[in-house]
């Protein structure tokens, strides 16, 4: 079994479950050797595998790239930050963790406004809600505070004309992460030891033996 035979889904469900806080790959291996694949089954095989391998390398590239795009437009920078709080007020956890540091904060220099950003209480019959628990941010329903941060911050991408740059920025980043995990000659080490763990586990899934095979890359690699 090979990246050959790894197909994109399998690939997706192995970032999903893979260790995203490792570090990046050294810029000195990053960079170490580029070959043009042979044939296109080699070049999609390289191209999962370094996909996989300098994953980081390749986030942080992106935001960099990215940033550089914002450098010229200051009000860009404000757009895509209200964008992303838009994105997390979605999740459930985050929305009633920035509810209760805000309500903190607010009470201690005012304990009468803190107390209206409570959120209502949930009648509930014989032990259980009579209803299904709708999540409040700062005392008001959250789909209020995702459409506010969401018209502004599109009103603020079209003052900074900063969309065009964000889109531009990122197939930029796109393309460079795509010719870089096409060119770079794949870490052989990893490959062998992707290889042996799938039969040395029985690999119940393709996505199990890839997430195994990230035991490998904390050793130095061949380049």
């Amino acid at each position: 079994m090979d990246w050959g035979n790894v197909t994109a889904e399998d690939l997706i469900d192995a970032l999903r479950e893979v260790d995203w806080s490792s570090p990046p790959r050294p810029i000195s291996e990053f960079f170490a050797r580029f070959t043009f694949p042979r044939s296109s089954a080699k070049w999609n095989s390289r191209l999962k595998c370094n996909l996989y391998y300098y994953r980081t390398n390749y986030f942080i590239m992106i935001v960099f790239i990215l940033a550089l795009g914002f450098l010229r437009r200051p009000l860009a920078i404000v757009a895509a930050s209200l964008t992303a709080l838009s994105i997390a007020f979605l999740n459930d956890s985050f929305a009633g963790t920035f509810s209760e540091k805000v309500t903190r904060t607010v009470r201690q220099f005012s304990p009468h406004m803190a107390a209206k950003m409570r959120p209502p209480l949930t009648p509930v019959i014989r032990g259980r809600p009579s209803a299904k628990r709708a999540i409040y941010i700062c005392g008001r329903p959250r789909w209020v505070f995702v459409l506010v941060f969401s018209s502004v911050s599109f009103m603020l991408w079209f003052i900074s004309c900063g969309l065009l740059t964000v889109l531009w920025s990122l197939a930029f980043g796109l393309l460079a992460t795509l010719l870089h995990a096409s060119f770079r000659t794949p870490n052989l080490k990893a490959l062998t030891f992707f290889n042996a763990s799938s039969v040395n586990y029985g690999v119940h899934t393709k996505a199990f033996a890839i997430v195994n095979y990230e035991k490998a890359l904390s050793s130095k690699p061949l380049a």
